[in-house]
């Protein structure tokens, strides 16, 4: 009986993270997918996700409208779902602020997912992408998830990847704050806005979680020269009066 116990413990504190408490998709890279659901709308919804409503495996690999660049705010992550899962992200005194959390092919209704290709990410890329994402796996899963629907090969889509990521210019109060900050998420995008001068309102979403800031998510042209309206993504942001913005150790 007592090696069935230690048995069971050892297996509950190894079992990552449910997605549910997460902020980056890496805390559930070893989780199945949920399966979509059909809509009100006649599209799909993703149960318990940013509600993009998804086609898994649908449409041909390219075959989309433009981009979402999602960044996370890595204190909040490292805040809520870091201390439980060991992160160099999280490590005191590395603080990155904004890391990458992926870019994502997406309709002006519903977007594709899981599209056919070769899932396997070749070292060659993968060793070059630490600056941009806080642990390989998240690079992994983010190139299954999403990368194969770009129809570009790894090294092109991930090129896009630091394209999109260098081309917005981070706002003044959140490059690196000395001491955790309350906004409202209307003004985390103006304070966007003001330091993009081509950003518009609808061309972004402020998502939290917990009453703490949570990401910033921007709307891309295909070819990463522009923003453009996304009504969809842009109603999935947080409405709370004001946010905590951590500002790390």
């Amino acid at each position: 009986m007592k090696a069935l116990l230690a048995a069971i413990l050892t297996l509950l504190v190894a079992a990552p993270a449910f997605a549910g408490d997460c902020i980056l998709d890496n805390c559930a890279d070893r989780q199945p997918l949920p399966e979509a659901q059909a809509s009100p709308a006649g599209g799909f919804a993703r149960g318990g996700g940013f509600g993009r409503g998804v086609w898994r495996g649908g449409g041909a690999s390219g075959d989309f409208d433009f981009y979402v660049l999602s960044l996370s705010w890595s204190p909040s992550f490292c805040e809520t779902t870091g201390s439980r899962r060991p992160s160099a992200q999280c490590v005191p005194g590395a603080n990155p602020g904004f890391v990458v959390h992926g870019l994502w092919p997406q309709n002006d209704n519903g977007y594709p997912s899981q599209c056919s290709g070769d899932s396997d990410l070749p070292y060659s890329v993968l060793s070059r992408l630490g600056d941009l994402y806080p642990d390989p796996g998240l690079a992994r899963h983010e190139w299954r998830q999403h990368g194969l629907c770009s129809g570009k090969p790894p090294a092109g889509y991930f090129a896009d990847v630091r394209a999109a990521r260098d081309s917005i210019v981070v706002p003044p109060a959140l490059k690196a704050p000395q001491g955790d900050q309350r906004m409202a998420p209307l003004d985390i995008q103006r304070a966007f806005m003001a330091a993009n001068p081509r950003l518009r309102a609808g061309m972004m979403a402020v998502t939290c979680r917990r009453g703490a800031f949570q990401e910033a998510r921007f709307c891309l042209s295909k070819d990463l020269r522009n923003f453009v309206a996304c009504p969809q993504v842009a109603r999935e942001g947080c409405r709370g009066q004001s946010v905590v913005v951590p500002a790390g150790q």
